[in-house]
């Protein structure tokens, strides 16, 4: 794990915290420019998830340039954030797609919708994305 000026496992309290924050991804585009979209999250453990579509923008980045970054911040001061930086893996497995959209689609919109997301967003062309080889950057109290 990369830098970090807060106490040890906390961007996981942040990452993980209730109510959910939503992610900021930052991917490639084939032209080479940024492109910037918001994503919802959860942790495996210590590894952040993500579900998109392959077919989307970030869904051909990440296929053609497994390099991502995302940022979680929290704009109440005196601010905080976490950046993620690393490789992203996909996993298209259908029963692990319908896990996560119904997990993470659970965590932001309720426990009770969690079966809606799955059957929302678990079809073909959604997948997991794992975010690999991750180093971390996480700041509390930014403007104490």
């Amino acid at each position: 794990m990369g830098y970090t000026d807060a106490p040890s496992g906390w961007w996981r309290e942040f990452v993980s915290a209730t109510p959910a924050r939503t992610g900021k991804l930052a991917v490639v585009r084939k032209d080479g420019s940024p492109h910037v979209s918001p994503v919802w999250v959860d942790l495996d453990g210590s590894t952040i998830v993500f579900t998109t579509h392959l077919e989307s923008v970030k869904g051909r980045a990440i296929v053609r340039d497994g390099r991502i970054s995302l940022c979680l911040d929290d704009e109440t001061p005196p601010f905080a954030f976490v950046t993620i930086t690393g490789r992203a893996e996909i996993v298209d497995d259908p029963e692990q797609v319908r896990y996560w959209t119904g997990r993470i689609g659970g965590r932001y919109m309720g426990a009770e919708r969690a079966n809606e997301y799955a059957e929302r967003n678990g079809g073909p062309g959604e997948v997991v994305v794992r975010i690999r080889d991750a180093k971390i950057v996480a700041k509390v109290d930014v403007a104490e």
